[in-house]
């Protein structure tokens, strides 16, 4: 047998292999914004749901959002969650207020 060829067997275990391991790691992704609002759960509670401050679960996408890039602007003073907001891009902050708003 050449280094190279596979017996039929084992080319087939290896085809199906290479199709199921992408969808394996896509099946393993978790939802967007997910890995970015895990931060959040120290003050408001697994992904977003209390106990501590403002239980933000379920909250519209639109106003999460709007709360979070007043936090970062300084709009709503300079406390923790203005350091929070700050350390995020608008497209992080989108994906945490479209994460939370989905949760229920």
């Amino acid at each position: 047998m050449r280094p190279w060829t596979l017996p039929p067997r084992r080319l087939a275990i290896l085809a199906t292999a290479c199709t199921l391991l992408p969808m394996a790691t896509l099946a393993a992704a978790p939802p967007a914004g997910r890995l970015l609002a895990s931060n959040c759960y120290q003050c408001h509670g697994t992904n977003g749901h209390g106990p501590g401050f403002d239980e933000i679960a379920g909250e519209s996408y639109r106003d999460l959002y709007k709360k979070l890039k007043e936090f970062q602007s300084g709009e709503e003073g300079n406390g923790l969650m203005a350091a929070h907001a700050r350390g995020y891009t608008d497209a992080q902050l989108q994906a945490i207020a479209r994460f939370l708003s989905r949760q229920r």
